[in-house]
């Protein structure tokens, strides 16, 4: 026997030991006098004293002392809301240009972060950055088409893809956002979890090949997804007036969602996985194939990869588990991890293997201090075998050993590639993700024309999809005198680069990202040039303003992290393919002084390398970071060669020295700056005659 109580329609077994708060109607619980002590359904293992739980565990004995947990100020907000709806439905019918602290919190479950230009002075000038939800970074063409005119209408005049395969629209004003999350809505995307304490969303390889690996790794990405979407209707409540615009799920999907076989749920309850809490924080699902690294899988707190046979078909799944960037300055306790090995599953059992370890994170993660909340703290202080068990009693079975793997490569997905079916797919690079000015009206018009969808990529690029033979020539010739043009004609260091947005919108944001970086690789391309480092090599360059690691700073070789104004913490130690974590080198570096760094080490990096292959992460790790602080201490400039006239390039001494004059002004030699010169304009009279 169950009992239904109070608006929130919280279903809690008849027990008169049990008590629970409840909501009447939309107003804050803490006017009601009944006691917060709810528990849906039983832990199948013991110790719960010290762990702060999704729900509070029932009412002690009166006989027994009551201790109260402590929880973070955000763990209350959820609670009193009402399944993630009070105060935020009324914050948003107010006049004033922003909402209150508990309704910020709130509508970033809805896809929002509330946000106000740091840049000017004065009174806070509001607005909200919205995110969407794009498992797999499909984007279907009537969505691109919406979010293009929304960008327009209604936000910055810009679109910025990012690191996790989604939408982000920056300026939107709090009047404005009924009236865009609808049009999202209407056009089959969503915003819904894509910020917040829930799944956000899941990666998988963009390519639109069509192959039963990279099939099958879509599918299960979209069907965690849908697994792990919030049930209790409070997105379309908000925005569509309670109108569900939804598609059907897979049958597989709601069974799994609905098992309760092993504790997993609570009954009855609007949020069958989630309850009234959600979870500790953000959590992070990618999958993807065998080799295929596109996704920074040992980032995610979960990392599915699909195991197929000799013939190519999917069998199961290895699951990584425990990866996240996030960190503190100067709080050790705090780190970026990568995820480590759980076991191997069946492929029928995917979705209940990731149940399990979400309803263990649930459970067990800290709700105390958010610094300590994701899932890899939960993990660094159990260890992988305890959590384990943990979530084998979940999942009600044990995990197979794990299947080995071949070794992980970088994929970007860039150029023209044959689809699988007959059409053919562009990957396109974009700088930092950031899609404008007649970049946005060209990607506009040959979307529109040739009624293309396209996915987003985990490295904020785009890709085109399905496009015929025919079309090949004339897109290539519109995307190059756009600017869009094919990676062999895109600085090598520009590909591989990425930035978070940071100033001036992002609250947290402590220096510059997006607008500093494209400086900081042209220093560097300059770097290269100055300690002879060929064009063609490159390194994996990741700026964040901020320690929270948005552009995973932390797997990159070289990472710039924002540490103060102007000045950055140094990362080195990443590799190309995205499985070794970088460490700290250096702090506050200032902006300005970033050569005095770059300078040796990329020197050294050339002279002392022990092979032609040696990527410059190896280098740095090889070395030592000991050995490496000495050498950029002692710098004084690599080693002069003798001045000599470049005959190939200049074909009579007066040409010579009238571009040396130039390239002095700008810090360079005069075969530098003839060499940028020509590949400028090589670029720029690219016509499509070449993939």
């Amino acid at each position: 026997m169950t009992t239904s109580f109070g608006a929130a329609n919280t279903v809690i077994p008849n027990n008169p030991n049990i008590r629970i708060r409840s909501f009447n109607g939309l107003k804050p619980s803490h006017s009601l006098s009944i006691r917060t002590n709810l528990r849906a359904f039983p832990v199948p293992y013991a110790s719960r004293s010290s762990v702060v739980r999704a729900v509070s565990t029932p009412v002690k004995p009166e006989t027994e002392t009551k201790t109260e947990t402590k929880r973070s100020k955000v763990e209350i907000i959820k609670e009193q809301s009402n399944f993630i709806r009070y105060p935020l439905n009324e914050e948003l019918l107010t006049d004033a240009p922003n909402v209150n602290e508990s309704a910020t919190q709130l509508i970033k479950f809805h896809g929002s972060y509330q946000q106000y230009n740091r840049d000017e002075r004065g009174a806070k000038s509001y607005s909200f950055m919205l995110r969407t939800k794009n498992p797999c970074g499909k984007v279907s063409n009537q969505l691109y088409l919406t979010m293009d005119d929304l960008a327009d209408q209604f936000g910055i005049g810009t679109l910025r893809l990012t690191t996790r395969q989604t939408f982000q629209l920056h300026g939107v004003l709090k009047k404005d956002l009924k009236t865009v999350m609808r049009s999202i809505i209407r056009s089959m995307g969503s915003t819904l979890g894509a910020c917040g304490d829930l799944n956000r969303n899941v990666l998988a390889p963009p390519a639109p090949l069509v192959r039963k690996d990279y099939l099958f790794a879509q599918k299960t990405a979209e069907n965690i997804a849908a697994l792990l979407t919030p049930q209790s209707g409070f997105y379309y409540d908000m925005w569509v007036d309670g109108e569900q615009i939804m598609t059907a799920e897979p049958p597989e999907v709601v069974k799994a969602r609905n098992d309760n076989s092993h504790g997993t749920n609570f009954p009855d309850s609007p949020e069958p996985i989630y309850g009234t809490q959600f979870l500790p924080r953000k959590f992070k699902v990618a999958v993807t194939v065998p080799t295929d690294n596109s996704v920074d899988i040992l980032t995610n707190d979960i990392g599915v990869v699909v195991v197929s046979d000799e013939n190519g078909e999917p069998q199961g799944f290895n699951l990584y588990v425990g990866g996240g960037m996030g960190r503190t300055h100067r709080l050790e306790t705090t780190f970026p991890r990568l995820g480590e090995q759980l076991g191997y599953v069946p492929k029928e059992d995917i979705l209940y293997a990731v149940k399990a370890i979400v309803v263990t994170q649930r459970e067990n993660g800290r709700r105390d201090d958010r610094k300590y909340s994701r899932m890899k703290y939960l993990i660094s202080s159990w260890g992988i075998e305890k959590f384990r068990s943990v979530v084998e009693q979940y999942y009600g079975k044990k995990f197979e050993p794990f299947r080995q793997l071949p070794e992980w490569e970088f994929k970007s997905h860039l150029g023209w590639h044959e689809q699988g079916d007959g059409g053919l797919f562009c990957g396109l690079h974009v700088d930092n993700g950031r899609i404008a000015g007649k970049m946005k009206k060209t990607l506009r018009e040959i979307i529109e024309k040739y009624n293309l969808n396209v996915r987003i990529t985990p490295n904020q690029n785009i890709i085109l999809c399905d496009i015929r033979k025919a079309w090949k020539r004339p897109i290539t010739t519109a995307l190059a005198q756009a600017g869009l043009l094919l990676p062999r004609y895109v600085d090598p260091l520009n590909i591989t680069a990425m930035a978070c947005p940071s100033l001036p919108l992002c609250p947290l944001a402590i220096t510059e990202a997006e607008r500093g970086i494209p400086d900081i690789l042209k220093r560097i391309r300059a770097v290269f040039e100055k300690v002879g480092l060929k064009y063609n090599e490159s390194v994996v360059i990741r700026v964040t303003g901020c320690p929270n690691g948005c552009a995973r700073p932390y797997m990159a070789e070289l990472g710039l992290v924002g540490d103060g104004p102007n000045s950055y913490q140094i990362w080195l130690g990443g590799t190309h393919n995205q499985t070794t974590l970088a460490r700290t080198f250096m702090n506050k570096v200032k902006v300005q002084e970033l050569e005095k760094v770059f300078e040796p080490l990329f020197y050294y990096w050339k002279q002392k390398r022990q092979t032609k292959d040696e990527s410059f992460g190896d280098f740095t790790n090889r070395m030592g970071f000991e050995k490496l602080q000495e050498l950029v201490e002692k710098w004084e400039g690599p080693a002069k060669a003798t001045a000599r006239y470049n005959l190939k390039l200049f074909a009579d001494k007066e040409t010579y020295e009238a571009v040396d004059e130039l390239a002095k002004l700008q810090n360079k030699n005069a075969h530098q700056l003839a060499i940028e010169v020509i590949r400028n304009f090589v670029a720029s009279q690219q016509n499509g005659k070449g993939e």
